[in-house]
C-alpha cells in the first residue's frame, strides 16, 4: 500500500518513518533565559542527569539552502530508552530553532529517528519528495536532516556513527547509573 499523503503538505506521511524503527528522541526548544528552569522541571520528573554541550558553534550546517553556523546549547537526558533533548539559541543565526522561537516561543520541536543506513534513508526521503529544511554533518561527526512534513513537530533523522553511538550510549548509561541526585547537570566535554 503506498504512503498516505499528509493533508497539510501533500507529502508522504508517517509510513516512510516506520522503516526507521521507533522514535528515539523528543526535542524541545527553550528560551535561553529559561534553560536552567526547564532542566530543573525535567529533573523533578526523574529525567536526568542532563549532559550538555553549551554555546557550541555548529559546523557543517545548512538551513533553507544557506550555509550557517548557529551557536546552540544542546542538553540530553534519558527516561528509560527515550532521549529528551533541550535546545536553545545564543545568536540570531537562522536555524530551525531560531525560527521556532520567533514564531511559537517555546515547546515541542521535533521527533528524532536514528539510522545506520543514512544514504538509503536519504534516497527514500528524496524519492518521496521530502526536502530537508535543514541538514548537515556536524563538522564530520554525523549526517542529519530536519524535514517539515506536517505536524506535530519536525522530523529529524540522524546518522548513527561511532561518535553518535558513543554519545547516545553515554547519555543512556548515565541515566541508568544515576542515583537521582548526584551531578544532575554535566558537560559532555
Amino acid at each position: 500500500m503506498p504512503d498516505a499523503a499528509s493533508p497539510d503538505t501533500g507529502l508522504p506521511g508517517t509510513r516512510i518513518l516506520r522503516s526507521l524503527g521507533p522514535i528515539r528522541q523528543f526535542a524541545y526548544v527553550v528560551a535561553r533565559e529559561r534553560l536552567d528552569d526547564e532542566v530543573g522541571q525535567w529533573l523533578d520528573r526523574g529525567v536526568g542527569p542532563w549532559i550538555f554541550m553549551r554555546e557550541v558553534r555548529q559546523q557543517g550546517y545548512v538551513h533553507r539552502g544557506v550555509e550557517v553556523a548557529p551557536v546552540l546549547s544542546l542538553g540530553f537526558a534519558n527516561s528509560g530508552d527515550m532521549q529528551i533533548e533541550l535546545i536553545t539559541t545564543h545568536d540570531d543565526t537562522p536555524s530551525p530553532f531560531s525560527e521556532f522561537l520567533g514564531a511559537r516561543s517555546e515547546g515541542f520541536h521535533h521527533h528524532a529517528w536514528w539510522t545506520d543506513a543514512f544514504d538509503a534513508w536519504t534516497a527514500r526521503a528524496d524519492g518521496a519528495g521530502w526536502t530537508p529544511l535543514a541538514h548537515g554533518d556536524g563538522g564530520g561527526m554525523a549526517r542529519w536532516a530536519y524535514y517539515d512534513v506536517g505536524g506535530p513537530g519536525l522530523v529529524e533523522v540522524m546518522e548513527l556513527t561511532d561518535a553518535t553511538k558513543w554519545m547516545t550510549g553515554h547519555v543512556r548509561d548515565a541515566h541508568v547509573a544515576w542515583d537521582g541526585a548526584t551531578d544532575p547537570v554535566r558537560s559532555l566535554f
